[in-house]
């Protein structure tokens, strides 16, 4: 393991490079929106707002650099948020794959139903999903953002929990933090 005057960096590391990871996913969501004109739907935004979440999440561990306890709890937060944004995100993956006769139609958007209904028939109406919902726009090597997002997702639960046992090794070899 690498150190720093003997201070091991693994962990604090990771939640750093964890942070940098949802920053560009968001700023590449923002390019897509603002310069290729690619309008993201009521799902899409919630997914945003969890990769929010996990970059907020990864930034506090980075700056903390939490001993054994902390890694822990550090990653059941983070696991807890990306299986959020999974379950999110695997959802907006199953509308985009629907037969065209099954899809739902068009509803209102996300603003006008945060103003009009209370919070959870909002929710409920935004994961039931809509006809916009459906729409593919942007791909690449075959997936959508979705499905991109679903990626991703995955892949930083499963980080946060190699995260989580490189805290407790580092612990149980003699580091105090």
């Amino acid at each position: 393991m690498r150190t720093i005057a003997g201070l091991p960096l693994m962990p604090r590391l990771g939640y750093a490079l964890g942070f940098l990871a949802c920053a560009g996913l968001l700023g590449f969501a923002y390019y897509l929106q603002y310069y290729e004109y690619e309008d993201p739907c009521p799902l899409c935004i919630l997914q945003r707002i969890v990769f929010m979440a996990l970059a907020a999440i990864f930034l506090v561990a980075a700056v903390h650099g939490p001993g054994r306890t902390g890694a822990v709890v550090y990653s059941g937060f983070l696991v807890v948020a990306a299986s959020i944004g999974a379950a999110i995100a695997a959802r907006h993956v199953w509308l985009q794959n629907l037969p065209r006769d099954r899809l739902p139609e068009c509803g209102p958007g996300l603003e006008y139903m945060l103003k009009k209904l209370p919070l959870t028939q909002a929710l409920e109406k935004i994961l039931t999903g809509s006809g916009e919902c459906a729409e593919i726009g942007w791909t690449f090597l075959g997936l959508s953002i979705a499905g991109w997002s679903l990626l991703w997702f995955l892949l930083f639960g499963v980080f946060a929990m190699l995260l989580a046992l490189a805290g407790m090794r580092r612990v149980r070899r003699g580091f105090p933090r």
